[in-house]
């Protein structure tokens, strides 16, 4: 049977390259027998944390969405966190719902993640601030594995992810999880 892949796109745009990337890579996780789920951060409300703690006693007061999300993140096996590079880091879509997880601090263990992340620099090097951010997230929760990382560099325009040789290994990246 095969694993159980969450893709959590955070880019605002749909169709932009980090969401591209997203869908070639669930492309590849589905050829390959996982159960693949996407879900679009910028489609759903998800409120910031506010620190007020109230989830240490079971539910977060905020209406929204995130509950729903993080449930789903307990339940997969790998976990996909794919942004848009936006002033050398992650953006807010993203960072806010990784906030949120403090509700269901310390059970999410032992997942594998990938990171799919896009930018219009072409410099691997200004991706640092993204990867530090994303591996600091992945230290706080025990067992949690970086499986891979998917780079598209030199990408603004929607759709020119395509054309780049990220595309394949992205969906390369689907196939061999």
């Amino acid at each position: 049977m095969g694993k159980k892949v969450l893709i959590l796109s955070s880019s605002p745009r749909r169709n932009g390259n980090s969401d591209l990337l997203c869908d070639r890579f669930a492309e590849g996780a589905g050829k390959a027998g996982h159960q693949v789920e996407k879900i679009r951060l910028a489609e759903k409300k998800i409120g910031y944390c506010t620190a007020c703690y109230a989830c240490r006693n079971g539910k977060c007061p905020q209406q929204d969405d995130a509950p729903e999300i993080l449930e789903k993140m307990l339940a997969a096996d790998v976990i996909v966190l794919a942004t848009p590079v936006y002033f050398y880091t992650m953006c807010a879509q993203l960072k806010a719902l990784l906030d949120r997880t403090v509700a269901i601090f310390p059970r999410l263990t032992d997942k594998k993640y990938y990171y799919i992340m896009t930018m219009a620099d072409t410099s691997r090097e200004m991706l640092k601030g993204t990867i530090e951010a994303l591996r600091g997230f992945l230290d706080c929760y025990e067992g949690s594995v970086e499986a891979g990382m998917i780079c598209g560099l030199g990408v603004y325009e929607k759709g020119e992810v395509r054309e780049q040789p990220v595309w394949e290994e992205a969906y390369r990246a689907g196939l061999q999880i």
